[in-house]
C-alpha cells in the first residue's frame, strides 16, 4: 500500500491500451488529469499543487 500523493496522466500511463473512444466513453479525455492525496501534510500538498498548476498556467 503507498501512502504518497500522485498526480498522473492517465491517458499517456495507466490507460494507453484503451482507445481515444473508450478513454472518451469514460470521461477521460487528453488533459485529465488523476490526483490521489497520500498521508503527508496538506499544508505541503497544496503548495506543491499551487507551483505546479502555475506552471502550466504559464
Amino acid at each position: 500500500m503507498d501512502v504518497k500523493s500522485l498526480v498522473i496522466h492517465p491517458d499517456t500511463t495507466t490507460l494507453t491500451r484503451l482507445t481515444a473512444e473508450e478513454l472518451e466513453s469514460d470521461g477521460i479525455y487528453t488533459n485529465t488529469i488523476r490526483v490521489s492525496i497520500g498521508t503527508e501534510r496538506i499544508d505541503d500538498i497544496i503548495a506543491d499543487l499551487e507551483i505546479e498548476f502555475a506552471t502550466i498556467r504559464s
